[in-house]
């Protein structure tokens, strides 16, 4: 890493700064009492995105030419300039909240075209009782299809109106937080690209599988692809990391039936 400030962005899902607020917060103490850290937040309900239509033009056409004129590439930009992003929500209804899936639905595009292979993520949750867990895994299946290496994850318990907590929980939280904040920023310090785990090398595989066979009618896909060299015969994923030969195999055997299986189905829609 140069010798600079580590950038680091923080996408909030919180219409509050209360739990997930505070939580955040103890995580930028912890690195800061550690390396030198430019911290930055982008309060998601400050932020002017509106939600998505459904209009299918950033995935049909590309999203420069989405309807929709917010800020929605300022935030791209944003993650781009990050070292890295932390993805923090509440648990909403057993999901992130309104405004964090407002956010990613409209970066949807980015499930076609990944880009955040430089980018480290820290996932952050806080619930009242019980979801930590299942948004923890929905967020790291969003951050991992979009490129990011997810190098921690941290769901506190906590209560808005309960009072205060036990000691046990605070406890707990607080080694949570300090355990997500070490792997973090050992992970920034790094810089370097780590080996892509299984799930990371099946979706290279199965979308390259679905962007090459969809050529014609996924055009703005297949450019994306074609332009990054990831249709190339002999790739073995988006960036050139060592890949686990079994894991590669795996991925090899999924994109071939991916391929038999789209081609049966062009044939059946003629």
């Amino acid at each position: 890493m140069e010798d600079r400030p580590l950038k680091v962005l923080v996408i909030m899902g919180s219409p509050r700064r209360a739990n997930t607020y505070h939580a955040a917060e103890r995580i930028r103490e912890i690195l800061q009492e550690n390396a030198p850290v430019d911290w930055e937040y982008v309060m998601l309900r400050d932020a002017d995105l509106e939600q998505c239509r459904g209009c299918y033009t950033c995935f049909e056409r590309g999203e420069e030419h989405c309807p929709i004129k917010d800020d929605a590439a300022l935030l791209e930009e944003k993650m781009h300039d990050a070292d890295g992003v932390v993805f923090a929500t509440p648990v909403y209804g057993l999901q992130v909240s309104g405004l964090m899936k407002v956010f990613i639905d409209r970066h949807s595009y980015i499930f076609h075209r990944p880009r955040f292979f430089r980018q480290k993520a820290l996932l952050l949750t806080s619930a009242g009782v019980m979801g930590n867990k299942e948004v923890l895994e929905y967020l790291d299946t969003v951050a991992r299809i979009w490129g990011f290496e997810v190098v921690a994850r941290a769901g506190i318990v906590s209560h808005a109106n309960m009072g205060p907590l036990p000691a046990y929980r605070v406890r707990e939280n607080e080694e949570k937080l300090q355990a997500a904040a070490t792997a973090f920023l050992a992970a920034l310090q790094r810089g370097t690209r780590s080996k892509p785990g299984l799930f990371d090398v099946m979706a290279f595989h199965m979308m390259r599988a679905t962007f090459d066979e969809l050529g014609e009618r996924s055009p703005a896909d297949h450019a994306y692809w074609t332009g990054q060299g990831w249709l190339r015969k002999g790739r073995r994923y988006f960036v050139d990391v060592p890949v686990n030969p079994v894991y590669h195999a795996l991925g090899t055997l999924a994109e071939w039936y991916m391929r038999r299986q789209i081609r049966k189905d062009l044939r059946e829609i003629g």
